[in-house]
């Protein structure tokens, strides 16, 4: 709790410099062996204006190795920022694995408004940093503190020199003149946003080194933990219950109804016509879409996705082919590509291939850890809650077909020359895997069919019938998001 009057439990006698200089040489020999060790760091300072965070940075990194770190700073989100959700830029801007991100402001400046933030958003931050944490993410958060005599002075020192005197605006004068108004509002936000995964450490930064010695002093602490301990997860579990929708398993799925040419152009038309209206709403309100693209290989998700796209404006929405993730994607948070690949308001993103790939084929062929694949779930519907509180439409295909239809469609690509490119060896050996691929989809979909992302199954034998029925739900979706 930040209360006017805040002590420090350093002893004066001490050589402070001394003990200053050397922890900042311990940092710097911890940062080689997080690199080594591809453990990815997060600091992150918060406080009050003219507390001290620029030089408590500059205190962190003076002895670091400035390739293995990013110093960010953060201001109110720019016009493209806005554009998106409130995380966004975080998600976009945290380190790789084995790099320290020390962050001016953070997350958690958005929660300061008092009881007018809402307790999703407040889930979210915490979401995101727990997240982060069972990544293997080391996310320290400090919160400088001064009291309302020091930061009046402080700021009067900086508005009385013409280097400096820009750095104090009106915001900053209110604040010191509703000092324990704004006292309340950080001890709310520190309340809600302590967790045992990410806990706020509050500094007393009224000394020259006893604040930086404690900054150090935790970070230090902290780094060697996770270097010597690691940051486990096996005693993870779920924080928030997200109710799913009753599905039917792939197995019980043996009706695969055809649609006549005729038919389906006719209404085919039709639906391209009215998506490409609400496609024009969709704009004018701002809400952005989200689609999801799976199914088994050679189901027919590409054609889909082109008669989807038909239907939209080109300069509205873009697709998004998910392929094996590339070095720099491997390099983070599985999720961080994803989050990159947000539509901004008013746009569609379609992912051809999603997240979801983290339970099917990265569990299954062992490219990641189990236990990670199976935390996924709740990860996935998390990410997809937090598009949905930020007001997007999001929406996930299935496209299934039976053993016999996806060999008839592997042996015309393997037959036909300008077809050929679609069929891999990959395809060939996923096929073998047929049971074990059916039983990670129904797992999938039992536990990710949430009412604000339900799961769709289509029926994939015939083109046609898949691609319309595709777009009909589109449509009646899109009619519904703009009726809410």
């Amino acid at each position: 709790m930040l209360t006017q009057e805040f002590t420090t439990n350093l002893d004066q006698t001490i050589d402070q410099k001394g003990i200053f200089k050397q922890l900042q040489k311990d940092l710097a020999l911890l940062q080689q062996s997080a690199m080594d060790a591809k453990l990815p760091v997060v600091v992150l300072f918060e406080g009050w204006s003219s507390a001290g965070k620029g030089q408590m940075i500059e205190a962190v990194i003076s002895r670091l190795e400035p390739r293995g770190y990013q110093v960010q700073s953060y201001t109110p989100p720019d016009s493209g920022e806005a554009r998106h959700s409130d995380l966004w830029r975080f998600w976009r801007d945290i380190p790789k694995y084995g790099n320290m991100a020390v962050l001016d402001r953070s997350w958690h400046n958005d929660l300061l408004t008092g009881d007018s933030v809402g307790q999703k958003q407040i889930d979210a931050v915490n979401t995101f940093e727990r997240q982060l944490r069972d990544d293997g993410y080391l996310v320290l958060k400090f919160f400088l503190h001064i009291g309302q005599k020091e930061q009046r002075n402080r700021l009067d020192t900086l508005s009385d020199k013409k280097l400096t005197a820009w750095r104090v605006n009106v915001n900053d004068w209110a604040q010191n003149r509703n000092y324990n108004q704004s006292l309340s509002a950080f001890n709310k936000m520190l309340e809600k946003t302590n967790t045992p995964w990410a806990p706020w450490h509050v500094i007393w930064n009224e000394d020259k080194y006893a604040g930086p010695i404690q900054v150090l002093q935790t970070i230090k602490a902290a780094m060697e933990g996770a270097l010597t301990k690691g940051l486990p997860h096996g005693d993870w579990t779920p924080q928030t219950q997200f109710p799913t929708l009753e599905m039917p398993k792939l197995a019980s799925i043996t009706e695969f109804p055809v649609l006549d040419e005729a038919t389906y152009r006719a209404e085919l038309k039709k639906e391209r016509k009215k998506i490409g209206e609400l496609h024009s709403k969709l704009y004018r309100r701002q809400i952005p879409v989200i689609i999801g693209f799976e199914g088994w290989d050679a189901a027919g998700k590409g054609g889909a996705i082109r008669r989807l796209s038909w239907a939209l404006d080109p300069r509205g929405f873009r697709v998004v082919p998910v392929a094996a993730p590339s070095k720099d994607e491997l390099a983070h948070h599985y999720l961080w590509r994803f989050w990159l690949n947000q539509p901004k308001n008013g746009h569609v993103t379609i992912f051809d291939r999603t997240w979801y790939g983290r339970t099917m084929v990265e569990l299954i062929e062992g490219f990641t850890d189990p236990v990670r694949c199976h935390m996924a779930y709740q990860e996935m519907n998390e990410f997809e809650a937090d598009m949905v509180r930020w007001g997007a439409v999001v929406m996930k295909f299935w496209i299934h077909i039976d053993q016999e239809t996806q060999l008839e469609r592997f042996t015309l690509r393997q037959n036909t020359p300008e077809k050929q490119y679609k069929i891999t060896d990959e395809d060939w050996r996923n096929r073998e895997k047929w049971p074990q691929y059916e039983a990670a989809v129904d797992e999938m979909i039992a536990k990710t069919a949430t009412p604000h992302a339900p799961w769709h199954i289509i029926e994939g034998n015939d083109k046609n019938y898949a691609r319309l029925k595709v777009l009909k739900i589109v449509r009646k979706t899109l009619e519904d998001a703009l009726e809410d």
